[in-house]
């Protein structure tokens, strides 16, 4: 997947909400929360995403995924695709979407509510 695709793929989640930071990454968010940061420092097609305890065992030592730089290091399960040979792109698709869940899960019930989750 490119940048653009990465970005019109979140984008398209409901209730997602963007902005930029951390010079030039797009995050993506629900209810707040982080569940993806495409491009972090330039790095063009790269995305970070959530993952569940066994997809981040399963993915960190896969070709073209790593631990999260910054967020992995703090201890959170988040994980780095950053070459095209690392997942499929419905795979992708798939754990960006596994990781918006993750996040929305995470909400407190009022939000949850609010956001007609």
């Amino acid at each position: 997947m490119t940048r653009d695709e990465m970005n019109q793929f979140c984008n398209a989640l409901p209730h997602s909400t963007h902005v930029v930071q951390w010079g030039n990454a797009d995050v993506y968010k629900i209810g707040g929360k982080v569940f993806a940061v495409v491009g972090m420092g330039n790095s063009g097609a790269t995305v970070s995403f959530k993952a569940s305890e066994m997809a981040f065992e399963i993915l960190s030592d896969s070709p073209g995924m790593r631990p999260a730089p910054y967020l992995a290091s703090r201890g959170l399960k988040w994980l780095q695709y950053y070459t095209p040979e690392g997942l499929s792109d419905a795979s992708l698709r798939d754990h960006i979407k596994a990781s918006y869940d993750i996040v929305a899960q995470g909400l407190t019930k009022k939000k949850r509510a609010e956001l007609g989750l």
